[in-house]
């Protein structure tokens, strides 16, 4: 294969622009391809593969396809699936403003195909047009990908270059001239006329959502009371017994953690794993078929939509984890699959030599979302996601990425004023992850009034409190009360901030109290992955044990954790298990696991020691459902609102005192933080003032009991225990009551919730 003799040079193949030969090596030659016959003119829009028919219309299928610079695009049609299917060809002959066009009779829903895009072969400007290999629609509406076990490396066909050149710096400049089509995944023609005219979106403010970030396949794969059959699928999660817990928990929202069709990495294939997570899109517009128990030839689609109708049924919404800020295709030295064969330069950022990739994400490339093409395609994806697929939001992977104009981060960039004006997605859910890898790149705070944001400065706030380790105590009072430092500017809330404690990426909540050292060596990578980062405390002891002490701890450190978040102002999210007692043994960059490491453990959810977790989350949700100033819409003023000095909220010391500068400025393993149900800003849906009970919250992280007072006048004259986390067991009945003035004993690692009267 990368011998000298079997390197060839095609006639009629350009030489690249600096006079180096543009090299093509013909390995294994494919057969004669069957020739192509030209499509009906058709028309430019929309865009990927529209079946249509009706009153005196032919039946058939529009093509559309935006290739800026090609030189031709052929239609590939496919007669069935795997590799030993019959290909035709049809020539797309229209083009209108860059995008290749064609009607083809008779071309039905089910039907596969791909294109072949002819043009230059020059790395060296960044032309990488390859017809040896077949190109996924990036507009197709379903893939036929299913997934088995086969967990063999990506074959060195799905590269547009030659892998094992000799020469491996250059390897990437000499192109492959062998068929991909048997090897890579096609697009289907799809045709579903649903108008969602049965569906009820739950429309939860953004102020009382509380979201559960969970994966598909994870979630039920274990889950004993959904069929075998569906189980990691969208309908295991639409089933009763999956939608039941989330009714149960009281949650709002689950966040998808991708279900873009995604690729495998090679490297990981040959290590015998698989992404799991799917942050890998290739396509934008297709549910990811290995999701789906009914089918990967369309099936797939209705099978998402009715997951989402039956979430919808129960008033929970859907927000999809989205991953536009790069794709499978990786960097010079990755596969050539749908966007890298249409137009290299058209739909990614390269590096000024143009032959490598400007890579902001991590992950080899990224996408150039200042092209309006690629600003399309993202903003059409959307939009279908929304209006098609019934979604009500997405959380937008390394946001800061897609916030780039020509390299630095700009927020008023094309990407967010697109968004912030287009009359479908500026009223759906948008949170962003305010970060990328690039310079500059951290934009916590930064986003425009619009969109919400991943919280990470109130993660590690959190986690350094519990275990006992901020140099002060300022951080917590302000991620506790809704990080006004952060947002309130612009018109912004305090639900713009999403509150977290963990997520998918990192420790689990069980393993954030068990472990202080990453262990992801199942992962191949020499425990080099994943973050050393943790703020993380092991009560004592590496990873299990047996220890009814040490054991204990953890427990009551988790509904430290639980309860700091859900009564914290913002919008919480919690991650799948973390409520009963989830754990990865200790990986925290579980993103190729796909196995019991990640999937959720339902056995915990009837053991004895984790059962009153869950319990303990769901009473914390549905106490914030029902206390509005637990869910503030407005910041706090601090500032007195009546003659008597009461304010919407104070901070008191363990003595009882208000909190004085110098105590913000000291460490500190007890605060005080009181909420007046009294000021609470705004009038319910009747045009009436909200008004509500006021709470006391003690949040002590010493390692011995603590002495509180509680506070008199103008504050409260009793206090009544609600929550209590240094008890097991949580219960509805009235806790003790203490009159105002009273010192009272706080256990060590413990939060109290007070109601006052």
């Amino acid at each position: 294969m990368s011998s000298a003799a079997e390197r060839e040079a095609v006639p009629g193949e350009r030489a690249a622009a600096d006079g180096r030969p543009a090299v093509v090596v013909n390995g294994a030659r494919r057969a004669a391809p069957p020739p192509a016959v030209p499509a009906r003119p058709g028309t430019p829009v929309p865009l990927g593969a529209r079946f249509r028919t009706g009153p005196g219309q032919v039946a058939g299928t529009n093509f559309a396809l935006w290739a800026g610079g090609a030189e031709a695009v052929e239609l590939c049609l496919f007669d069935g699936p795997g590799p030993g299917a019959r290909e035709s060809r049809v020539r797309l002959t229209e083009l209108t403003h860059e995008i290749w066009h064609g009607f083809v009779p008779g071309v039905r829903p089910g039907q596969r195909y791909g294109y072949r895009v002819h043009g230059r072969w020059d790395p060296w400007t960044g032309a990488r047009w390859n017809p040896a290999k077949l190109l996924l629609d990036p507009y197709a509406r379903a893939v036929d990908a299913a997934e088995g076990n086969d967990y063999s490396a990506l074959p060195p066909e799905v590269y547009g270059h030659v892998r094992d050149w000799p020469e491996q710096r250059v390897a990437d400049t000499v192109r492959d001239d062998r068929d991909s089509a048997p090897y890579v995944p096609k697009g289907v023609v799809v045709h579903d006329d649903d108008d969602w005219s049965d569906d009820r979106r739950p429309k939860t403010p953004w102020a009382d959502s509380v979201i559960y970030e969970l994966h598909v396949r994870g979630f039920t794969k274990l889950h004993p009371d959904v069929p075998p059959e569906l189980r990691g699928t969208y309908a295991g999660l639409a089933h009763p017994a999956a939608i039941e817990h989330l009714a149960r928990l009281g949650v709002t929202a689950v966040e998808l953690l991708p279900v873009h069709q995604f690729a495998h990495e090679s490297h990981l294939l040959e290590r015998g794993l698989r992404n799991y997570w799917g942050y890998n899109s290739v396509g934008y517009f297709a549910p990811h078929a290995a999701y789906a128990a009914s089918g990967t030839t369309g099936e797939q689609v209705g099978e998402f939509k009715r997951m989402v109708r039956a979430l919808h049924a129960a008033g929970i919404e859907v927000i999809l984890d989205v991953v536009y800020n790069h794709t499978a295709e990786a960097g010079e030295l990755g596969p050539t699959l749908s966007l890298k064969g249409i137009d290299n330069r058209g739909y990614y950022r390269l590096q000024p030599d143009a032959r490598r990739y400007a890579d902001y994400t991590g992950c080899g490339n990224t996408l150039h979302v200042v092209q309006p093409h690629v600003l399309r395609l993202i903003t059409d994806s959307l939009r279908y996601w929304v209006t098609e697929m019934g979604v009500d939001g997405f959380r937008f992977d390394l946001a800061a990425a897609l916030a780039r104009s020509m390299h630095d981060v700009d927020m008023l960039s094309p990407f967010l004023a697109v968004i912030g004006q287009d009359p479908v997605l500026r009223r759906v859910k948008l949170i962003a992850e305010p970060w990328d890898v690039g310079s500059g790149g951290y934009q916590v705070g930064a986003f425009p009034p619009l969109w919400t944001e991943w919280n990470d400065r109130y993660r590690d706030a959190v986690r350094d409190f519990w275990r006992h380790a901020l140099p002060d105590v300022r951080e917590m009072g302000y991620r506790l009360s809704g990080s006004s430092d952060l947002y309130a500017w612009g018109g912004r809330r305090p639900y713009a901030s999403v509150n977290f404690v963990t997520a998918h990426d990192g420790f689990t909540l069980r393993d954030l109290v068990s472990y202080e050292r990453k262990h992801n060596e199942a992962n191949g990578e020499g425990n080099r992955d994943g973050t050393d980062d943790n703020r993380s405390w092991n009560c004592g002891t590496e990873g299990d044990t047996d220890d009814a002490e040490v054991r204990a701890l953890r427990r009551r450190q988790l509904r430290n954790l639980l309860t700091t978040l859900l009564l914290s102002t913002g919008v919480p999210m919690l991650v799948a298990g973390d409520e009963m007692g989830r754990t990865q043994r200790g990986s925290n960059n579980a993103y190729c696991q796909d196995n019991e490491t990640s999937w959720v453990d339902w056995s915990l959810r009837d053991d004895p020691e984790w059962a009153p977790l869950f319990a303990l989350a769901a009473r914390l949700i549905a106490l914030r459902h029902r206390h509005p100033v637990l869910r503030r819409r407005a910041f706090f003023s601090g500032r007195p609102h009546s003659a008597d000095g009461l304010r919407d909220l104070a901070w008191f010391t363990a003595g009882g005192t208000e909190m004085t500068e110098r105590d913000w400025y000291a460490p500190a393993a007890t605060l005080g933080m009181y909420l007046s149900g009294r000021d609470i800003p705004g009038r319910d849906e009747h045009g009436d003032p909200i008004t509500d009970d006021s709470f006391l919250a003690v949040l002590h992280a010493g390692e011995e009991p603590a002495c509180f007072v509680l506070p008199g006048a103008p504050w409260a004259e009793r206090y009544e225990v609600v929550v209590d986390t240094g008890r097991e067991e949580q219960d509805e009945a009235p806790g003790a009551v203490y009159p105002a003035g009273t010192p009272i004993t706080v256990a060590a690692r413990t939060v109290l919730l007070l109601r006052t009267g």
